[in-house]
């Protein structure tokens, strides 16, 4: 398809396999893939079509698939999939794109981009319900895997003092601080770092929305960062998996409750001394 001109390449699952968060450089595929590519109209794709059947046993394609797109503003039709979304009563997010009512709610401003957390998951939308309902109001927060910064933003909206964002991925420390911008938050509003040099300290709320086997490894770390009566959010878990996170959190932390959205659940609980 590279050598045939394609403008784009898209991988996608066939099946009902997700792939959640892969570790930075790595590029994980599902067992069943429908590859589609994109050709100018006036592309002769006979040879690539001749190619594909060719090796369509040893490839293990099912089906070659040939349609016409009628031309159209891409990057508009893109932009109108993404709408102001709300959290709670008074947490918005808005794309750069979208006029910007002037009002009391509180705003992020976020666009889609190639870190975890632009709103339109129920795990970021679990944690930044539990924002709105619980402003960490002159507190220190940790958001661990911070993908886009959006919770790290919201905290700060929210009126935390101390705000520490962390993730494996460089991508995203790129993304918070591209977001901290977009948000016209003060430069040294949100520290940036990966985890192993990140502040040791312990603060009063600490945020994690990533997978549940990171979490349960997670747990006696996580219960080092946080102060003695303060709160953890737990989010990126499955249904079936709550009993794991509970079994790991229950030892360090009282309190220990749980919300579901769809198929995902939020995990809260206070550091007991």
């Amino acid at each position: 398809m590279e050598n045939a001109n394609a403008l784009s390449i898209t991988w996608q699952d066939a099946g009902d396999t997700p792939v959640l968060e892969p570790l930075p450089g790595e590029t994980p595929l599902w067992d069943e893939l429908i590859v589609t590519a994109l050709f100018d109209g006036k592309t002769d794709i006979s040879a690539l079509l001749a190619t594909l059947e060719a090796n369509k046993q040893q490839w293990q394609i099912s089906k070659n698939l040939i349609e016409t797109i009628e031309d159209q503003d891409w990057e508009r039709a893109w932009m109108d999939d993404f709408h102001p979304m709300q959290f709670g009563e008074n947490l918005w997010i808005y794309p750069s794109w979208n006029k910007i009512p002037d009002d009391d709610s509180i705003k992020i401003i976020l666009d889609p981009g190639l870190a975890f957390g632009s709103g339109t998951h129920p795990t970021t939308a679990l944690c930044l319900e539990w924002l709105d309902a619980n402003p960490p109001k002159g507190l220190s927060v940790i958001d661990y895997g911070c993908g886009s910064g959006i919770l790290a933003i919201a905290a700060a909206k929210l009126g935390a003092t101390k705000i520490l964002a962390t993730d494996i991925d460089e991508q995203a420390l790129i993304a918070t601080k591209d977001n901290m911008q977009k948000n016209h938050l003060a430069e040294d509003a949100i520290e940036t770092c990966f985890p192993d040099t990140l502040e040791k300290a312990p603060v009063d709320l600490l945020i994690a929305n990533i997978l549940s086997g990171p979490l349960v490894e997670l747990a006696e770390t996580f219960s080092q960062l946080t102060k003695t009566s303060g709160s953890i959010v737990l989010s990126g878990i499955l249904e079936e998996q709550t009993d794991d996170i509970k079994e790991a959190y229950t030892p360090y932390f009282d309190n220990i409750s749980v919300t579901q959205k769809d198929d995902w659940i939020r995990v809260t609980g206070i550091r007991h001394s």
